[in-house]
């Protein structure tokens, strides 16, 4: 513990995410308790909106959608966001919940994007718009979630979705979060070896080093710990997704999955079954990041669905 006081740094120069213009968002009335928020832009400026939202762990940043804004950045009105708590966002100290970040995200599209979009949103993150989605479906075109948590086996999961399903996470937070091993625990999983160890988990091929760099800069920044320790102790996953979440989306919806270490998909034929609005698209061999080890598949995959829709 007092290595991590004294030998670790915690202000790591922190550079910009993509090659792009990075705007910053003070959202109004009730989205100003997001604080500000911070996206990057892409060139384009004609066709629906297109907005990027990166999953939830202990690095994450708009890195995660890179190979996306890429592929759209030319052609369309693209934003990449960094969530409240990482990258340049606010990383303020306060409770941070599904709702908070399921109400921010609406608070960006209703302000900011100001058009039905097409969202693209990655892992736990697709609980936040699933939630959004059934709240003010008009500011979607379509969602598109990327390896979703909440269609796991309610017996199955990892141990941050299970203290959820189990109503322990109020108390696993409060063990995680104490002031006299935190800022150490953190730093443990924020090493470089950790964040190479668990990226692994997500690739069949080689882990780019840019995603291990980047994570180690944002993770290492004030604040940088407060939404992961509500991440690791559950409390950002939805008990009973796919009944409170996802069986009732109203907005046209595609569902990118192969095999993926943190989640399963026990419960996507149900979904599919009872949702005639919900596709799916294997995406294989995928490890949770199809976008990166599969970029051709997943774009035709998103694209023969946005045309599907229009």
């Amino acid at each position: 513990m007092a290595y991590s006081r004294l030998a670790i740094d915690h202000e790591v120069p922190l550079p910009e995410a993509l090659d792009a213009e990075r705007r910053e968002f003070r959202l109004a009335e009730a989205g100003a308790e997001a604080g500000m928020i911070s996206a990057y832009v892409g060139e384009g400026s004609t066709g629906q909106p297109l907005v990027l939202i990166h999953s939830v762990n202990a690095a994450a940043s708009a890195m995660e959608m890179k190979p996306l804004f890429e592929m759209y950045r030319q052609k369309r009105r693209v934003y990449a966001l960094d969530l409240p708590g990482y990258g340049f966002s606010d990383r303020q100290a306060r409770t941070y919940t599904p709702e908070f970040f399921s109400n921010a995200l609406g608070h960006f599209l209703n302000q900011v994007v100001g058009q039905p979009a097409d969202v693209i949103a990655l892992s736990l993150s697709s609980e936040f718009l699933a939630q959004t989605a059934r709240k003010a479906p008009e500011q979607f075109r379509s969602l598109t979630m990327i390896s979703p948590s909440g269609l796991t086996g309610r017996s199955r999961g990892r141990a941050t979705e299970q203290a959820g399903q189990r109503g322990a996470s109020n108390s696993l937070y409060g063990l995680l979060a104490n002031p006299l091993w935190a800022q150490a625990l953190y730093d443990l999983i924020a090493s470089r070896m950790s964040l190479r160890f668990y990226l692994g988990k997500s690739f069949v091929g080689e882990i780019p080093d840019e995603l291990v760099e980047y994570g180690y800069a944002t993770s290492h920044q004030p604040g940088a710990m407060n939404v992961p320790l509500y991440f690791l102790s559950g409390q950002l996953f939805t008990q009973d997704a796919l009944q409170e979440l996802y069986l009732d989306l109203s907005v046209p919806t595609l569902i990118l999955y192969d095999q993926d270490f943190y989640v399963t998909f026990d419960l996507l034929p149900e979904l599919l079954n009872k949702n005639e609005l919900v596709k799916a698209v294997r995406i294989a061999p995928t490890l949770g990041l199809p976008h990166w080890e599969q970029a051709d598949e997943t774009k035709a995959a998103l694209e023969a669905f946005w045309t599907e829709i229009s």
